[in-house]
């Protein structure tokens, strides 16, 4: 066999490889669980797994893609090995729990009160959550901030 056969062999052999690996790397990849995860539980970096997706998802962006989609948030429900997860499975780690002490702050321009309450229900940062004041037993709304501190504004 001369020398120019076998190079356009090897080139069509690489090119059909080639096409075959393309619609793997445009399709992506989907994280998974390896074990079951429980619903209430923090889902830490050594129970998921980065696979690629094998068939063309209707709607990708309900389906995890990548770690910061998962990593630290609690799950909603089970989730099983192997199976792709769900978005809206998942929520962010509260940061008041019920009937667990709070520091509320109220703030206005130069004016800051802070206060001690109990919060009435559990939120992560953002949330609007129920709070009674330790002292006088008032029940009012505040949001949680990112350290874990009820915001409450004037109405």
């Amino acid at each position: 066999m001369t020398r120019w056969p076998c190079l356009t062999i090897i080139a069509m052999v690489l090119a059909i490889l080639a096409g075959a690996a393309l619609p793997a790397l445009a399709q992506g990849t989907v994280i998974i669980p390896t074990r079951v995860i429980y619903p209430g539980e923090t889902i830490t970096m050594d129970s998921l797994e980065e696979v690629p997706l094998r068939r063309h998802l209707k709607n990708p962006a309900a389906v995890a893609a990548h770690w910061r989609q998962v990593e630290g948030k609690v799950a909603r429900r089970t989730l099983l090995p192997g199976r792709m997860i769900s978005v809206s499975s998942v929520r962010e780690a509260h940061l008041v729990e019920p009937g667990k002490p709070v520091q509320v702050r109220f703030v206005q321009g130069m004016l800051e009160i802070a206060i001690s309450g109990v919060s009435l229900q559990a939120g992560a940062a953002g949330d609007l959550v129920q709070i009674r004041n330790i002292d006088s037993g008032a029940v009012f709304t505040g949001t949680v901030m990112a350290d874990g501190t009820i915001r409450v504004s004037a109405s």
